[in-house]
């Protein structure tokens, strides 16, 4: 992570040496001579630290810490202060300071000053977003699957999470993408960095650049102060854009130039900040077709799509379905304090009977609302709502086994289309042996 410094010093030999020292360390260091032009490069530009005198004409270091407080609260500011004015540092940290330093510098002990404050800060944006995804409702904290399709997904999970490539991960709503993206996050590297999720579908679009970018105090009416954006936000963590086709063409211009440059410049700034963001987007729409029809800018495509997740409809990997069910069971038992045991038998035929059209959405909907309902051990089917008694197909039975096996085999028929009547491949695919396979469909042929 870039760390902008700013040090405000009327003294020559104090500020420029300073500047030497941190700009050789990795930092970029700004220097200027008095209070007020720290303020003025306070409201030109971002800065993460702020080193400031106590005492230089005209504003001194205590105002000067005071204002950064109204323009830029997220600036960190340190104190420079000669012996005889410690009380005074001391009263400045009561006011927000960070920290301070006394004169002659050891430049060692700012260097470790420095680093532990970064290091802090860091730790508490972390924390902040931290609150704020503990407090949203997620559809269930771990990937539930052992279907075929499902453990391949597993594998390529695992695969990316341990590089930092851009991935698109698509496929319906309700299946489960930003799941897939907060795993790829947790299993990587940056797992100890913020994850952002933006739903770009859901953002005004005059307020797109601001949100993505952020913005200096006095930019445009209403900026009352510094806003780092969700970029800043994310950096040297991952950024989540889900519905990234809903994005308008011109923040895919501004988007493409971000992922090529890999550095942002906020509203109203005038100069560039890097940034080390990974990017994870996702869409329920084919964004080749979006491509071709010019509602998507195909160089944005190819550098958002450096590999594709394409995740299954639940209709696609039913076999999932009884694991899922148990899970949304126990965490709907837990959240509104019920003891339900599991589902009965007319419910299961149901369930695997119905296309699910929803995806897991829907199905952890039609759960959360069942175990609310339900007055007995075992949900029934008199607590499901009444469409998913209507979209009943030829799988539905009255012999659970008979279920089972059309089931089977609608499963079977549909991988054997899918590989083009490969034997081998589909039998990989279901995970059994070629063998088996070959009995099933004798066994099919047979009825």
């Amino acid at each position: 992570m870039n760390t902008n410094i700013l040090i405000a010093d009327d003294e020559e030999q104090i500020r420029e040496p300073l500047s030497f020292v941190l700009n050789k360390e990795g930092y970029n260091c700004k220097t200027v001579n008095d209070g007020s032009n720290a303020i003025k490069a306070l409201q030109e530009d971002n800065y993460d630290i702020l080193i400031t005198d106590i005492k230089m004409p005209g504003m001194n270091g205590v105002e000067v810490l005071e204002k950064s407080r109204e323009i830029s609260p997220e600036t960190i500011v340190i104190l420079i202060t000669a012996y005889g004015s410690v009380e005074t540092a001391i009263q400045a940290l009561r006011k927000g300071a960070a920290d301070y330093l006394l004169k002659p510098l050891d430049f060692d002990e700012v260097l470790v000053r420095l680093k532990n404050l970064i290091r802090n800060k860091e730790l508490f944006r972390f924390n902040k977003i931290l609150r704020k995804q503990i407090n949203t409702n997620y559809n269930f904290e771990n990937i539930i699957g052992k279907s075929s399709v499902m453990k391949k997904i597993f594998e390529m999970v695992k695969q990316v999470s341990e590089v930092s490539t851009n991935i698109l991960i698509t496929g319906a709503t309700g299946t489960g993408k930003e799941l897939i993206a907060r795993a790829i996050h947790n299993n990587g590297s940056r797992k100890d960095k913020p994850f952002i999720p933006v739903n770009c579908g859901a953002i005004p679009e005059n307020l797109y650049e601001s949100e993505f970018f952020g913005y200096k105090k006095g930019a445009f009416t209403g900026a009352d102060s510094n806003y780092e954006g969700l970029f800043k936000s994310a950096d040297s963590g991952t950024i989540f854009l889900d519905e990234i086709a809903e994005l308008p063409e011109h923040m895919q211009v501004k988007l493409n130039r971000v992922l090529q440059e890999r550095e942002i410049r906020p509203i109203g700034s005038s100069f560039t900040i890097k940034i080390d963001v990974r990017i994870l987007a996702a869409t329920n729409k084919n964004l080749e077709e979006e491509v071709k029809s010019g509602s998507f800018r195909e160089d944005l495509f190819y550098r958002i799509n450096v590999v594709e997740l394409k995740l299954p409809s639940l209709a696609e990997r039913k076999d999932d379905v009884p694991l899922l069910v148990d899970h949304f069971i126990n965490k709907y038992n837990n959240e509104l304090n019920k003891s339900i045991m599991g589902i009965d038998n007319e419910v299961i035929k149901l369930f695997m009977s119905y296309d699910w059209k929803g995806n897991l959405r829907e199905l952890e909907n039609m759960i959360e609302r069942a175990v609310l309902l339900c007055q007995e051990d075992i949900i029934t089917p008199k607590y499901l709502p009444s469409h998913i008694f209507e979209n009943k197909n030829e799988l539905y039975t009255d012999n659970l086994s008979e279920a089972m096996e059309t089931f089977e085999q609608n499963h079977i028929n549909e991988i054997l289309i899918r590989t083009e009547g490969n034997k081998t491949e589909a039998a990989k695919l279901l995970g059994v042996d070629p063998s088996t396979l070959y009995r099933k469909m004798s066994k099919n042929l047979k009825k």
